[in-house]
C-alpha cells in the first residue's frame, strides 16, 4: 500500500455491515488523535494505556449514535487510576471530522510497577452519556466495572442498560516507523448485533459476572448462531492487521468477514478537539458569588482555571466573575484574561 493510502485511513472510522447476520460494525484507526490526547499530559505508561483504550472506544462508539452534540465516556474507579473521562463531539457538518478528547486522574503514589492497567481501576462503575444539545435532557446508563478490560466493561453495559450484543476487538500502542519516530498506533473493530425483534431476557438476571446480561441472554437461537459465527472470524483478527500501516479497513474486513458479505459506508474522520473557551469558564463560574470568587483568587490578584483535556490556561479579573460582578469581561483589568497552553489543573 502506499503512503498515501496507508495516511488516507490514519484518524477514521469505517462503518460497515454484515448482511448475512444483521450485525453492524465499525473499524476503527487513531494516530494522530491519541498523540494529541496523550501529549497534552505526563501520564505514566499504566494510564496512557487505559486513556488510549478509552479513546478508541469513544471513536467507536460516538460514530454508532445518531448524535447531534456530544457522547461521554467515564470510568470511576477506587484504585489508583481514579478517573477516565472522554468526550465525543458529533461533526458539525456533513463531511466534518468528529472530535475525541480525553483525560485521567490518578494517585501516583498508589501505582503499582508491573501491575495490569486494568487491575489499577479497582471497583467502580463505566457510564455512557449522551447529551443531545440545548433543550434537550442527556441520557445516562450505568454499569459496575467488570470483565478484564475497559472493552469488556464497555460490552456489558450495552448488553445491560441497551440489550445490544456488542462486541470489541482492539490493539494499541507506540509504534516507531521510518522517518516518523514514536508515534500512538491504535485500531479497532466493533460489531453489533441489531435484533429483530425485542428482546426478551430473564427478568431474574443475566448469566454474566454478577448476574448481568450477556449476548446468550438476549438473542433467540437463529441470531445466536450468527452472533457466534462472526465473533469466531473476528477472533482470527491479530494486533498487526488492527494497526498496522499495509492493511487498510476494508482489506480487513473482507479478510475476516467475505463469507458474511460485508458492506461498507463513508469512512467518518476523527481528530482530537476540545471546546473549552474563556467565555464558558466565565459560564461555570457564574453562579458564584464575590465572596466565592474571594477565595478562588490568587496572591497575584488572578483567577485561573486550566483545562483537564487541552492543558489551556485561563486568567481572569476577579470583578469581572460571578453573578456579583462589577465590570464587565471587557473591562480594563480584565483584559488579561488569556489561555495558553499548560498542564492541565482544574478542569474547566
Amino acid at each position: 500500500m502506499s503512503l498515501g493510502a496507508r495516511i488516507a485511513w490514519d484518524d477514521t472510522v469505517l462503518p460497515f455491515q454484515l448482511d448475512q447476520s444483521d450485525i453492524r460494525g465499525r473499524v476503527a484507526r487513531l494516530d494522530g488523535v491519541l498523540d494529541r490526547v496523550l501529549e497534552q499530559h505526563d501520564y505514566p505508561a499504566q494510564i496512557e494505556a487505559l486513556v488510549a483504550e478509552m479513546a478508541l472506544l469513544t471513536a467507536l462508539i460516538g460514530q454508532t449514535v445518531k448524535l447531534r452534540w456530544k457522547l461521554s465516556l467515564q470510568v470511576r474507579g477506587d484504585g489508583p487510576a481514579r478517573l477516565i473521562a472522554t468526550d465525543y463531539y458529533a461533526p458539525t457538518e456533513e463531511g466534518a471530522p468528529g472530535r475525541v478528547r480525553a483525560w485521567a486522574s490518578f494517585d501516583e503514589s498508589r501505582l503499582e510497577e508491573g501491575a495490569e492497567p486494568y487491575s489499577l481501576i479497582g471497583k467502580g462503575y463505566f457510564a455512557i452519556l449522551i447529551d443531545q444539545g440545548q433543550g434537550t435532557a442527556p441520557y445516562q446508563g450505568i454499569t459496575p466495572i467488570t470483565g478484564d478490560s475497559l472493552a469488556s466493561c464497555a460490552e456489558t453495559y450495552f448488553a445491560q442498560s441497551e440489550q445490544l450484543p456488542t462486541r470489541f476487538s482492539l490493539s494499541f500502542g507506540k509504534s516507531t516507523e521510518p522517518g516518523r519516530g514514536e508515534s500512538w498506533r491504535a485500531g479497532g473493530v466493533m460489531l453489533q448485533k441489531m435484533p429483530k425483534a425485542s428482546p426478551f431476557a430473564n427478568p431474574e438476571g443475566g448469566s454474566g459476572e454478577g448476574g448481568l446480561l450477556e449476548a446468550a441472554d438476549i438473542l433467540d437461537e437463529d441470531e445466536g448462531e450468527s452472533w457466534r459465527r462472526a465473533n469466531i472470524l473476528l477472533d482470527t483478527v491479530d494486533e498487526l492487521e488492527l494497526i498496522g500501516p499495509s492493511l487498510s479497513p476494508t482489506e480487513l474486513l473482507v479478510r475476516l468477514f467475505h463469507e458474511e458479505e460485508p458492506r461498507v459506508f463513508d469512512a467518518q474522520p476523527v481528530q482530537f478537539g476540545c471546546t473549552c473557551s474563556e467565555a464558558k469558564v466565565r459560564q461555570s463560574l457564574s453562579i458564584y458569588s464575590a465572596k466565592d470568587i474571594t477565595h478562588m483568587t490568587t496572591d497575584e490578584g488572578i483567577v485561573t482555571a486550566d483545562c483537564q483535556f487541552c492543558g489551556s490556561h485561563y486568567e481572569f479579573a476577579p470583578n469581572t466573575l460571578g453573578f456579583e460582578a462589577t465590570e464587565g469581561p471587557d473591562a480594563k483589568g480584565a483584559g488579561e484574561d488569556k489561555a495558553a497552553g499548560g498542564r492541565a489543573g482544574g478542569r474547566a
